[in-house]
């Protein structure tokens, strides 16, 4: 019963909630805001700009990178802090380094070694076919019944 009243006094509270605020009061501040938002990915969902996020820790990191930009910070040196702080993750596209190569060249080494064993595959598959063809004396035997078959009807 005590929950119920409890309930019921707090859900005025959930109508209070108002619009999403603004990313900045500044215009200039929300613009840059979403500049780097657009080159920087969501450390949780891995395949998402910290724009297109809406984790949480997303959030704090854009409010983070928010007050960067109020401390007069340039572009350049947010980055690098992030990446110095999260490593080359944190960027949606990191750079072509000893570290990242895996990332760059990855995808082509899989598609190259698709592409080699469907070659295989099929090598193999021609050759199991080439393998099922029938002797001389097969070839002979179903000429036999096929004459056969033709005389009788």
């Amino acid at each position: 019963m005590r929950w119920l009243a409890l309930m019921l006094l707090l859900m005025p509270a959930l109508s209070l909630a108002g619009e999403a605020r603004p990313l900045a009061d500044d215009p200039v501040v929300e613009a840059r805001l979403k500049h780097l938002a657009v080159e920087l990915r969501c450390l949780v969902c891995q395949n998402q700009t910290l724009a297109d996020s809406n984790a949480p820790l997303a959030e704090d990191l854009r409010r983070e990178v928010r007050e960067m930009i109020a401390k007069n910070m340039s572009d350049k040196e947010i980055i690098d802090f992030l990446v110095e702080r999260y490593g080359d993750f944190v960027l949606y596209r990191p750079p072509l380094k000893a570290t990242t190569t895996l990332l760059w060249v990855g995808p082509f080494v899989l598609l190259l070694g698709g592409a080699i064993a469907l070659v295989t595959a099929l090598k193999r598959r021609g050759r199991k076919v080439a393998d099922a063809a029938i002797t001389d004396e097969e070839h002979r035997r179903v000429e036999q019944l096929l004459s056969q078959g033709v005389k009788r009807s």
